[in-house]
């Protein structure tokens, strides 16, 4: 499964470690994923999300019915 926060698309970023002697070997940083379960009143259903802890706030700010409606006008399948 790809490392991608389905409510803010948030992905792996790339980059360089640095070490004390200046070598430089490649390194990701990984998007703090969570699988969270969300109760959505209108389809009296539970949603399972794989989400960042950005998206867990989005989701605490605009309110599940309309992350999940954008979801679904994106084409994602819950």
């Amino acid at each position: 499964m790809s490392a991608v926060c389905q409510v803010t698309g948030r992905k792996p970023g790339y980059g360089k470690q640095v070490s004390h002697s200046h070598r430089r070997t490649s390194r990701r940083w990984e998007p703090n994923l969570q699988a969270k379960r969300y109760f959505v009143p209108s389809e009296g259903r539970w949603v399972r999300l794989r989400v960042s802890v950005k998206g867990m706030k989005t989701i605490d700010k605009r309110g599940i019915e309309a992350v999940v409606a954008g979801l679904r006008a994106k084409g994602v399948q819950l």
